[in-house]
């Protein structure tokens, strides 16, 4: 089982998903521009990509469940 420290919270919101506080530039409340199949793809254990748009950097997510993205980078 992967490290917790890998992970990153995330929150749906009718069909938005967002990030509290960004693992890269630290900023808060971020619309992601991640789509409803994105998130579907990510759950089933497809790598998915997202570009975080306050700092464009990258984020690889190996799998998600309800509340965490897991991640190939420790983002804690």
């Amino acid at each position: 089982m992967s490290s917790f420290r890998y992970t990153w919270p995330y929150e749906r919101m009718m069909k938005d998903i967002y990030i509290q506080q960004c693992p890269y530039c630290g900023k808060e409340n971020i619309l992601t521009n991640l789509k409803e199949e994105d998130l579907q793809n990510a759950k089933e254990g497809f790598r998915t990509y997202l570009i975080m748009p306050c700092c464009h950097s990258k984020m690889t997510i190996l799998k998600a469940d309800e509340d965490y993205f897991w991640t190939t980078e420790q983002l804690r």
